[in-house]
């Protein structure tokens, strides 16, 4: 079967997303929104640096890319700054007939967490369009559903499960990684991804969905955050940090299971890899790494490292192919809002050379 398939937004994810659909041979492109005057008009191949002329045309105009009638729209346009118009956008692809895997709108990685108000108008525009809505990510995503239900499908007993992300962010060339956090700012400045609530729209979803997949009910969850402060100033590509400013961060959401703390969704984002040496560290060799730690009978750690880079680009890869690989699971699955255990995910056919690609 070949899937028509429109991306939706071609920034660090689209464009990784959208390589995928052109190269692989189960999927036809017929489509590419931009918002950005830069990239209209310009050719998918082109937008993606693939050197290949596609013949689809980047283009603003979101009523002509729904009238194609696509099988699924890949929406990778942000979400978290603008959830309102991102979240309109979703439901009118939605209440048209299109099937949609997007990276935007975190909180809906488990819909039942969701806000209601949010995940009730997505749910009742798949109702209405007979489509089906799946988010994911990496983390939140892959690091919160199927690793940790691999390690747990060899477990005998479980007594608490961490998910981790461990992360050298200094690393990252884009001062925009380092705002949301406050680092290299000092004490009192704001840092929007750590006020309260925020860690648990964001990374709640994760703890709920695997207390509802281990069949525990949670009392509720609490979120936490440390901050460690520099003694001296240092460049990394991120930026300057200067002395007695924000270098790392432990935050996350622990869900309380019988009155005590047993699952967590957990972060340590560091500036540099010696800073806050006390915390947990990836392993020798590694700036980055997702770890799943569950104590119980067995004790398991399963660890995911995405080699190849030590900036954002093996995450933004692994980010797009969690969407592109779902593409078919998503459009067989019955109408709704759906997280990685409802659907069949398996890999794509697409996904070994057995012949020439653009």
């Amino acid at each position: 079967m070949t899937y028509r398939v429109v991306q939706w937004s071609v920034g660090g994810v689209g464009r990784q997303s959208l390589r995928a659909i052109i190269r692989r041979r189960e999927f036809e492109l017929v489509g590419v929104f931009t918002h950005t005057d830069e990239r209209r008009g310009r050719d998918a191949g082109d937008l993606c640096g693939l050197d290949v002329v596609t013949g689809v045309m980047a283009t603003s105009d979101a009523d002509a890319l729904v009238a194609l009638r696509p099988d699924c729209v890949v929406f990778t346009s942000v979400g978290e700054t603008r959830p309102k118009a991102a979240r309109a956008q979703l439901a009118d692809i939605l209440r048209s007939g299109i099937n949609v895997v997007s990276s935007s709108m975190m909180d809906l990685i488990h819909p039942p967490a969701a806000p209601p108000s949010v995940a009730q108008i997505l749910c009742d525009a798949c109702e209405e369009g007979g489509v089906t809505l799946f988010t994911s990510g990496i983390d939140p995503g892959f690091s919160g559903d199927a690793l940790p239900l691999a390690a747990l499908q060899i477990c005998e007993r479980v007594d608490t499960v961490r998910v981790q992300e461990l992360a050298d962010y200094g690393t990252h060339a884009d001062p925009g990684w380092a705002s949301p956090y406050g680092f290299g700012q000092p004490p009192d400045a704001p840092a929007p991804l750590l006020a309260p609530g925020v860690p648990t729209l964001f990374w709640g979803g994760m703890v709920r969905l695997l207390a509802d997949q281990l069949g525990v009910a949670l009392d509720g969850v609490e979120e936490f955050c440390e901050r460690w402060y520099t003694p001296e100033g240092f460049d990394v590509a991120i930026g300057r940090v200067d002395a007695r400013t924000l270098a790392a961060v432990r935050f996350g959401v622990a869900g309380i299971v019988a009155g005590v703390p047993r699952l967590f969704a957990e972060h340590v984002t560091r500036m540099r890899p010696d800073m806050a040496p006390d915390w947990p560290q990836p392993p020798p060799g590694r700036r980055s790494v997702h770890r799943v730690e569950i104590t119980g009978r067995p004790d398991v750690t399963l660890e995911l490292g995405l080699d190849g880079a030590n900036d954002a680009g093996q995450g933004l890869v692994a980010t797009a192919m969690r969407l592109v690989n779902a593409i078919p699971a998503v459009v067989a699955a019955p109408p709704g809002l759906v997280s990685a255990p409802d659907l069949w995910l398996r890999p794509g056919p697409g996904l070994m050379d057995s012949g020439p690609r653009p």
